[in-house]
């Protein structure tokens, strides 16, 4: 057994000796004294008797940095390759290799690392280290694995420069490039931790970056979140009343109504941290900036991988998951509905449930309460129908639509998505109400703890007033500005604006985060339709209901008149005063209106504009554009399409959120399309927009969902708060007793 005793040593001498000049210093300068222990003992109880593992690939600098986070921890400092490989065998490593060829090299490196032990040091592996299971079952036991996350690009380059041109496990017609690609998924299994690498980054500034990843990872108690409504004062330092990812995804809404947010903010991420994601993946991306808003302890880095490859791997149409097109000038689509239900709620749906399910605690049913304005619904009821049997044996979906202010084809696939734990009830009245009676569903404390007693079951949101839903949309908006510049449409650092179809303020507020986290987005124009409160709030400061009827429109996703979400763009920029932000609810619900100070809306300007566009104008975009390029747009990203047309100045890109395929409103299209005679069948009129070859193809899972024989059959009930209780009770004692 190799045995870690060669450095200890030295450090007794070293504290021995310091020990008089120490008792000297502590006398004479206790301050000075204090200080210099407490930043001693920080650093000694960071590793305590965990080992500091580094991982990645050759070329990395695992050697270099490992030596320089040693002496700032002042702990042993081991390199695998020197220390144990070739004190174990007698002879270096490339002499090794050469001996006894590739396959067997790996398993005597991997015999090599399961003698090795060691406590409170900081390890450098080799690059392939990580392709041997045991090896790495054994050394994880006892340490923190951090993958040093350096782009395949950086590394190539590096590896030239050092004149290697074969790595461990390169065989005859695998390039560098293949083997390095390859060894991604061995690394990727194993970390705990990663810290993105970019290119000219100094060693000095890496060690830095894992000792601060480090910290993080064994201090969850920083990453909490808090009610956009609590005050200052009121925040207790309890440790009891902290709410951490996993409690906020399972309650969905704060106690207060208020709606929760992360007491920090989000992370930043640096312009060379961005620049490492140029080439990435879709998928890599997401797991990269989900890892720095989600606390490995809510979500370890594996299962995070697991849930993301599960959301994003087979269930869209597009292999590049959320592509940018150009459409025309200087405008750029971000296609945003290629997943199974055709709209941008797959995003967040495809990947809540089963963060959900990981985060509930396993001794409680959960009824998952939904209001949509249309694509919501048969998102979130298709996202939990995806779980495993087990999670869907104690966990119910009920949805609440208005049942005549979605489409045909939106009402057809909520009926169709429906299962004996997923129910979709129609509501005699406008979203609005669905969405104000599940918040006060939520604050009913007498009502909700009745179903937690009589039931055994506790409710939960899947609207984006749950955090989760949230996140999810942070990344296609970085993701879109990171496709810009791998296509060379501009460099990094150079701004774009963004439009996107505006009800509720959750995908807009996702991009105002993402901005937040480094994206160089100059604007955000929210584009509304005829209900243009919001419009009308971002010109002015003003946000007033009163008098105002929701009006039915083409674009039903945005038929909103209460934006649920800009209570936390407003908690933003109040800099967090909840007692302001709760001053302004309370008089918007009891007086119908409030205004905001001049301060606030002129700092809301620096972020947002805003336009709309009326019916006409929609269906005349939809013309147009299909009339000049063969591209169908779907109602929403017409009425974005117009407002940019109206606001961008043309002096930088602008990104417009194309949130639905046009499939879904069929006869609005067709209607636009002056296509005169429209056959009132759902799959009639799509198979008539097939027959026009367009741009893109008709969605595959729309056909699929109306070519079913399925229940047509969904429950009905009037504007209520008492029917809506009923049926909620009506589910629970269906699925769950």
């Amino acid at each position: 057994m190799f045995h870690v005793v060669q450095y200890q040593p030295l450090r007794l001498i070293t504290q021995n000796s310091l020990s008089s000049m120490c008792l000297k210093l502590m006398l004479s300068r206790p301050a000075a004294f204090a200080q210099i222990w407490k930043s001693w003992f920080s650093s000694h109880s960071l590793v305590g008797n965990k080992n500091i593992i580094l991982m990645g690939p050759p070329g990395a600098g695992k050697t270099t940095i490992g030596r320089i986070v040693g002496q700032k921890l002042d702990c042993p400092v081991i390199d695998i390759d020197d220390d144990v490989l070739e004190t174990t065998w007698n002879m270096s490593v490339s002499e090794k290799l050469q001996d006894v060829g590739n396959e067997q090299f790996l398993e005597e490196e991997g015999k090599a690392l399961l003698k090795f032990s060691a406590s409170g040091s900081v390890i450098s592996l080799t690059g392939s280290n990580p392709m041997h299971a045991a090896g790495m079952q054994h050394v994880k036991k006892n340490g923190i694995v951090v993958y040093l996350d350096v782009p395949t690009t950086v590394i190539m380059s590096r590896l030239k420069s050092m004149k290697v041109d074969r790595i461990v496990g390169q065989s005859p017609g695998f390039s560098l490039k293949d083997i390095l690609q390859f060894r991604k998924q061995f690394y990727k299994r194993w970390y705990d931790i990663r810290v993105l690498c970019g290119g000219d980054i100094a060693a000095e500034v890496v060690a830095e970056k894992v000792l601060d990843a480090v910290k993080r990872y064994q201090n969850s108690e920083l990453e909490t979140f808090i009610s956009t409504r609590s005050s200052r004062s009121g925040r207790s330092t309890e440790k009891d009343s902290h709410k951490y990812f996993s409690d906020v995804v399972t309650e969905g809404l704060a106690p207060d109504g208020g709606l929760f947010v992360p007491e920090r903010g989000l992370p930043k991420f640096t312009a060379g941290e961005w620049q490492s994601l140029i080439e990435a993946t879709y998928i890599e991306r997401a797991q990269v900036i989900l890892e720095r808003c989600i606390h490995p302890s809510d979500i370890p880095a594996s299962k995070l991988a697991e849930i993301i490859g599960t959301a994003y791997g087979e269930n869209f149409t597009c292999s590049k998951i959320a592509p940018v097109r150009h459409l025309a000038g200087n405008q750029f689509l971000l296609e945003l509905f290629h997943g199974p239900t055709a709209s941008f709620k797959d995003f967040a749906l495809q990947m809540v449930p089963h963060i959900f399910a990981y985060c509930i605690p396993r001794s409680c049913n959960y009824l998952v309460l939904v209001a949509t304005s249309g694509d919501t619904g048969s998102a979130v009821l298709d996202g939990f129908n995806r779980l495993h049997d087990t999670d869907k044996q104690r966990i119910a979906v009920m949805n609440f639509f208005p049942e005549d202010g979605v489409s045909p084809i939106q009402k057809s696939q909520m009926i169709g998505c429906q299962k004996e734990n997923a129910w979709s009830v129609g509501v005699k009245s406008d979203f609005d109400f669905c969405q104000t009676a599940i918040k006060q569903i939520f604050t009913n404390s007498d009502y909700t703890g009745f179903l937690t007693v009589e039931y055994g079951t506790a409710l939960a949101a899947a609207n984006s007033i749950n955090w989760a839903r949230l996140l999810p949309q942070v990344i296609y908006h970085a993701s879109a500005y990171l496709d810009l510049v791998h296509q060379d449409i501009i460099p990094f650092g150079s701004p774009v604006d963004v439009c996107i179809p505006t009800g509720n303020f959750g995908n807009i507020l996702a991009a105002l985060y993402a901005k937040m986290m480094g994206i160089p987005i100059r604007k955000c124009i929210c584009a509304s339709n005829e209900n243009n409160v919001l419009t009308d709030f971002i010109r002015t400061g003003v946000y007033d209901l009163r008098g105002r009827k929701l009006i039915p429109t083409f674009s039903p996703a945005v038929d909103i008149l209460k934006s649920s979400n800009l209570e936390r763009y407003l908690h933003l920029i109040t800099n967090e005063d909840g007692q302001l932000v709760t001053q302004l609810y309370n008089q918007l619900e009891n007086q119908g209106h409030f205004q905001l100070q001049k301060d606030l809306l002129e700092k809301l300007q620096q972020d947002l504009v805003a336009g709309w566009c009326s019916e006409e104008d929609c269906l005349a975009a939809i013309h147009s554009v299909y009339s000049t390029t063969g591209y169908i747009l779907d109602t929403h990203t017409a009425v974005a399409k117009v407002v940019a047309d109206r606001l961008q100045d043309r002096t930088c890109p602008i990104i417009i959120s194309s949130t639905a395929h046009y499939s879904k409103f069929a006869p609005a299209i067709l209607r636009a399309l002056r296509i005169a005679e429209i056959n009132q069948n759902p799959l009639s009129q799509l198979h008539l927009l097939s027959s026009y070859s367009p741009l893109p193809p008709v969605h595959w899972g729309l056909l699929e969902t109306l070519k079913k024989k399925g229940n047509e059959d969904h429950q009905v009930c009037a504007a209520d708060m008492s029917m809506l209780m009923s049926h909620i009770e009506t589910l629970i004692q269906n699925h769950f007793m």
